[in-house]
């Protein structure tokens, strides 16, 4: 069983303290008409998006593992909250926000599960390849997403290729002065970021741009605004049993692409900044903050890859800085709904494509390229994935593409005929070492691979093609399994094979390099006692040794 264990509270330096208060307030600027959209999205009052990030926010800072993850509402998980409440809600605007806050409740129990039994190991499915493909394939879906704030032009959402189609055959909509307040925010961004980049750019950004609003007007010339903040405290309903049970199907699903959404995420801004993230740790945060959305009367949330991206380009360091948002956004609750009224959309499009463009990963693209070409393959095809059938499936398809390309390599590894360098120490693979001799009578071979289902065949017909291709007297044949550390029956099967037609040849099989907890796998078997212990070695040398004894006792 796994047991949580939180780290000691970090000791907090100062000079964080300015980063930290200033990204929390800009990804609130953010968060606020977000997860107010976000809350229409998935069917439920904008309002209780925005309650129910409270116990959610505070829960991750608690338990999370990540120091600049932002947790809350998500269009992903939005999206498929409503896709999976509607049919049971019947059109009951009650009945679906009750549902939603069951299914957050459900979300955040199977994760916890997942924590106690340990499933956060299914995060090293996700490579550094996909990371990066899928970094840029989010970065894509949230440039073309803020097309509508930053244009003017009438978008129907719905695939991003819908989008795409809406967007240029509704061009003739183009809002001038739209346009104008984006690029302006947007070039002012970048600029700030460039030359000033200890300030705090998206949120100078975010008041320039709003006192212009205020200033000249341009609510009244088309520019639109986030507009008024609706209060109210959420009702609290506790979950039934059977909507549970209904809606758990849905849970486990939302589960699976909330948890890949933040180890991707998670891991991405933790290498940046050099701090582990822990996988079971992880689940528990997420079904903490998931419980606690639920009890707020929420709906599901997971990870923002646009916010954090936003708190990392703004400067912060620790998880106060969502505590910050928090508290800022309780007061815009309480106080300040009107303020906010006069902030531009544009402005908050502006910003997201400032974060996006950041999350593409050029160098990495590079790295992977120079390095191995599939690695390459396995990027592009999860950023092609993401683009192409959303960002669940994007990200199985480019898992099932990575594991076949390691089945593929493991399935045909390297192998070796070993023989003797001059100068150097054991036995080496002869192609490598021109000057290699083998040692007469003595064939060694190796197989750099573990053995398995996938490969078993392979391994027995490449040794004894090896052993054909040897045109020197053989009386031993002596495996190498260093690089074998694990097997399974089919790979048994395969080796008791290899014995039976070596030895059937007239020629003694032995083993060399064998590891303890494999040597009991053969015992189990049976096939130590074929091999039998006199012919299995814990080093080539001590098998050359003993191939050279054997000799010298028949011709003394």
């Amino acid at each position: 069983m796994y047991h949580l264990r939180l780290p000691p509270l970090p000791r907090y330096s100062r000079r964080w303290v300015r980063g930290d208060v200033a990204s929390g307030l800009t990804v609130a600027a953010y968060l606020i008409p977000q997860v107010m959209a976000y809350g229409a999205l998935a069917g439920v009052a904008p309002v209780a998006g925005l309650w129910a990030i409270a116990p959610a926010i505070v829960a991750y800072a608690v338990l999370g593992s990540s120091r600049l993850l932002s947790v809350g509402p998500e269009s992903t998980t939005a999206l498929m909250t409503a896709a999976a409440v509607a049919p049971l809600a019947a059109g009951d605007p009650n009945r679906h926000a009750t549902l939603a806050a069951t299914l957050a409740v459900g979300v955040g129990v199977l994760a916890i599960a997942a924590g106690i039994a340990r499933l956060g190991v299914i995060a090293h499915l996700l490579s550094r390849p996909i990371l990066v493909g899928y970094l840029a394939g989010v970065a894509v879906i949230m440039i073309v997403g803020q097309l509508e704030k930053v244009t003017g032009v009438p978008v129907d959402s719905g695939s991003l290729y819908g989008e795409l189609r809406s967007f240029a055959g509704s061009l003739h909509h183009l809002h001038l002065g739209t346009l104008a307040v984006s690029v302006a925010s947007l070039a002012l961004l970048v600029a700030l970021h460039r030359w000033t980049p200890r300030l705090p750019s998206p949120l100078i950004v975010i008041m320039i741009a709003t006192f212009a609003v205020w200033v000249f007007g341009l609510d009244g010339h088309g520019v639109r605004v986030v507009g008024a903040v609706e209060g109210g405290l959420p009702r609290l309903v506790l979950p039934t049993g059977s909507d549970l049970v209904d809606l758990a199907p849905s849970a486990l699903g939302i589960l699976f692409v909330g948890f890949a959404d933040n180890m991707l995420t998670a891991r991405a801004f933790g290498g940046r900044d050099s701090h582990r993230i822990d996988a079971n740790r992880e689940l528990f945060a997420l079904g903490t903050a998931n419980l606690g959305a639920g009890a707020g009367q929420g709906f599901p949330v997971s990870s923002s890859g646009s916010r954090t991206a936003l708190a990392a380009s703004s400067g912060a360091h620790t998880q106060v800085y969502s505590l910050v948002a928090l508290v800022a956004v309780v007061l815009v609750l309480a106080f300040g709904r009107p303020a906010l009224a006069m902030f531009p959309r544009a402005t908050l499009g502006a910003i997201i494509i400032f974060a996006a463009v950041r999350l593409i990963d050029v160098a990495g693209f590079r790295r992977l390229a120079s390095f191995r070409r599939s690695e390459l393959a396995l990027a592009l095809t999860a950023a092609g994935g993401v683009l192409v059938f959303d960002i669940l499936y994007g990200v199985l398809v480019a898992i099932g593409v990575s594991l076949l390309d390691l089945l593929a390599r493991v399935a045909r590894p390297h192998d070796a005929v070993l023989g003797q360098v001059p100068g150097l120490d054991g036995m080496h693979d002869v192609d490598d070492y021109p000057s290699a001799l083998t040692v007469p009578g003595l064939f060694a071979y190796r197989y750099d691979s573990p053995l398995f289902f996938a490969n078993a065949e392979n391994f027995r017909r490449r040794a004894l093609a090896a052993l054909d291709a040897c045109t020197d007297d053989v009386d031993w044949f002596v495996l190498n399994m260093e690089a074998i550390v694990e097997v399974d029956i089919t790979a048994l099967d395969a080796l008791e094979d290899l014995r039976a037609e070596v030895t059937g040849r007239g020629i003694a099989f032995g083993l060399a390099h064998v590891k303890h907890d494999l040597l009991d796998d053969l015992t189990a078997y049976g096939l130590t006692a074929k091999v039998q212990p006199e012919m299995i070695f814990p080093t080539m040398r001590a098998a050359t040794a003993a191939h050279r004894l054997r000799s010298q006792d028949r011709h003394p």
